[in-house]
């Protein structure tokens, strides 16, 4: 038995995990002991050069740490050879084979740690921990003979438990069928592709020879647009993303349509399965085109949606989605093999969905608050991730309410004369003169404004070509800011023989001309109805949250998702999309329910952890609350007939809100319109 008085003390950083071991202990014996999960593809054979270590020189814990030398074993021939063969960087030592001679401070880089940052520094990954369910396990499998019976599956089972910190492993059957030709081909050296999100560790591919490549799928299925993003494994970097439109808007522009076309149409829901699938499926081959990977590498996928996207992708009827009481067929996450559900990814892939919130509140919205931890600030924080079906989540800092609101597709340029999905040519922002009431604006794709004579050459290739969400919320703005419209959104006459190329008659309605070159933009009466009952749809929705939480006002507004993203904060008050608030407080952080997913593929104890935050949600359902129709009449004000929006008023120089009417007021509205 070892003296534990002559034991070293060894500190991992950056956690700050120590402890006292035995001279000899190879460094990455230790740290699997005190929890820290330093990545080791070889079992600690010196081969993969993957459990690299950096030792400190200085002073801790009252130990003076003078050379490395003499607190680490010498690197060996064997370390020295992986070292070369594997470009490992020089000052790094592999944690596998040195041994602990003396107290010492390990730092372990981030590139190494399971636990560890990602490698790549973009918005969507930078902050999330890699812990993936699957990992890959090298091992040397003992050859069976005449005096030892046991059979291949069970040393290559015991391989891996006695080389990894791996209990009760476990073979899926069908890799029985050709394991001992692929064992005895690979003279018996192999790695094996080890799932750990089930109840047990399962092997779920075996390579033969020595690989370390190991890739995952994050999907975000919306209701308009599909986002991939194809992930390595082993440093958390994201090898290739890209998009489609998701091909089911062919049978219905919004989720209620789709539904009706399953309850109205044989096979109808088939279609639309079949349509979502086949488009995941090319996104896959894609990604792995543009990175170079092979299709056997990709073991692990995670998809969040919307409720019935989630039902739809996953083949199940939605119809009990579209009428009360709106039941899920399964709110639990889902874990199933790809192939169980067609798409394409390595054999033995898995897939899982994170859980869904309520009936009209689904993994997507999960995968928000997964990724935006709300729970953790310490006062009211509001999302809303804005789309065709708009999810609401806030925190009144105790606890978290979750609410769905039908917006429609007009924010993403859908029931708009003019509007259209952002794309090359769209006019994404657009500012108004309010003594001439002509506009200018910019498109996708060029950074000059209209007004600018650098604008003609520079959009010549796309050309104008309509207006999309962003520029349909700054356009409303901006006619109220002129004048154009009224609080209540009635586009008003000219009043001066200047203004009448700019305001139109339009039946017994006027619209307003954004663009009277090639071509003619203009916006209607019709469109600005459209987008009022868009976002009275929304606004009503955060309202009935923040009477459940008995909040007045909010300190924090987040807008997510691909839309939210590209709205400017200021406009979206001025709109009266979301509560009135301080223009700096309103923030827009992207693909958040994206974010998630590749949140949930890099940490398998991510998916464990929403999976009991989902649970604690409190879940409001729109279409049943009576209050949904006072907060959605007061919302088609501009920005709003009921709340006062004072904050929002003073930063636009709007005047004040008018009091109410009260009984036996006379009506002075009525009369100026009159005049």
């Amino acid at each position: 038995m070892a003296d534990a008085a002559n034991d070293a003390l060894i500190v991992f950083q950056p956690s700050g995990k120590r402890g006292r071991f035995p001279r000899g202990t190879p460094v990455l014996d230790a740290a699997r002991d005190l929890g820290v999960y330093i990545e080791s593809v070889c079992g600690g054979r010196g081969i993969c050069g993957k459990c690299q270590i950096s030792v400190a020189e200085g002073d801790f814990a009252k130990h003076k740490v003078k050379s490395a030398a003499d607190h680490l074993s010498p690197a060996g021939t064997t370390e020295r050879e992986c070292a070369a063969n594997k470009n490992v960087d020089p000052e790094n030592r592999l944690s596998c084979l040195a041994t602990i001679e003396g107290d010492l401070v390990v730092d372990v880089p981030d590139a190494f740690r399971i636990a560890g940052q990602t490698i790549r520094k973009d918005a969507t990954t930078v902050g999330m921990h890699r812990h993936p369910a699957v990992r890959l396990c090298y091992v040397e499998v003992e050859e069976s003979d005449m005096h030892n019976p046991l059979g291949d599956a069970d040393r290559l089972v015991s391989a891996i438990e006695s080389s990894f910190d791996l209990e009760n492993v476990r073979i899926r059957f069908d890799l029985l069928q050709t394991l001992q030709r692929t064992l005895r081909k690979a003279d018996w050296k192999v790695t094996a592709a080890v799932n750990t999100a089930g109840d047990r560790p399962e092997i779920v591919s075996i390579l033969p020879g020595y690989n370390e490549t190991l890739t995952g799928l994050a999907v975000d299925i919306g209701s308009t647009t599909i986002a991939a993003h194809l992930v390595d494994l082993m440093t958390g970097e994201i090898l290739a993303s890209t998009g489609v439109a998701n091909p089911q808007i062919r049978f219905g522009e919004d989720l209620m349509s789709r539904v009706s076309y399953v309850m109205m149409n044989k096979g109808g829901r088939e279609n639309l399965t079949e349509a979502v699938r086949k488009a995941i499926n090319t996104l896959v081959g894609d990604l792995l085109k543009m990175s170079g990977t092979p299709r056997g590498a990709l073991l692990d996928a995670v998809f969040v949606a919307n409720p019935i996207m989630h039902h739809l992708f996953l083949g199940l009827d939605p119809t009990e989605l579209g009428q009360a009481p709106f039941a899920l067929v399964q709110s639990d996450a889902v874990r199933c093999r790809a192939d169980e559900i067609g798409i394409s990814l390595g054999k033995g892939a898995s897939v899982y969905l994170l859980p869904l919130i309520a009936g009209h509140v689904g993994a997507d919205a999960a995968a928000v608050l997964l990724a935006q931890a709300p729970q953790r600030e310490d006062h009211p924080v509001l999302i809303v991730d804005v789309g065709t079906n708009a999810e609401i989540l806030l925190w009144d800092g105790k606890a978290v309410y979750a609410a769905s609101s039908p917006t429609g597709p007009a924010f993403e340029g859908a029931e708009i004369s003019c509007g259209q999905r952002a794309a090359p040519g769209a006019i994404e922002r657009v500012r108004i003169d309010p003594e001439t009431l002509k506009a200018s604006f910019k498109i996708i794709g060029t950074e000059f404004w209209s007004d600018r004579p650098e604008f003609f050459g520079a959009s010549k290739a796309t050309g104008v070509t309509g207006i999309c969400g962003s520029g349909i919320i700054e356009i409303i703005g901006e006619m109220l800011r002129a004048g154009i419209l009224s609080p209540d959104g009635i586009i008003r006459a000219p009043r001066t023989e200047a203004e009448a190329p700019y305001l139109v008659e339009n039946g017994r309605t006027w619209s307003y001309v954004l663009n009277d070159s090639n071509p003619r933009l203009t916006i209607t009466q019709n469109d600005v109805r459209a987008i009022q009952l868009a976002k009275a749809a929304l606004y009503a929705g955060v309202r009935l949250l923040m009477d459940k939480a008995d909040l007045s006002e909010l300190g924090e507004i987040k807008l997510a998702g691909a839309f939210g993203s590209y709205i400017d904060p200021a406009y979206a008050l001025l709109l009266g999309l979301v509560p009135d608030c301080a223009v700096e407080n309103v923030t827009a952080v992207g693909n958040a329910a994206g974010q998630g997913a590749l949140t949930a593929l890099l940490d398998v104890a991510q998916r464990r952890e929403i999976e009991r935050e989902v649970r604690a949600v409190t879940k409001i359902e729109t279409a049943l609350e009576p209050k949904f129709q006072e907060h959605f009449v007061a919302a088609m004000g501009l920005p709003n007939s009921a709340d006062p929006f004072v904050k929002t008023r003073t930063h636009f120089d709007l005047a004040p809100l008018e009091p109410a009417a009260q009984p036996g007021d006379r009506p002075r509205r009525r009369r100026r319109r009159e005049r």
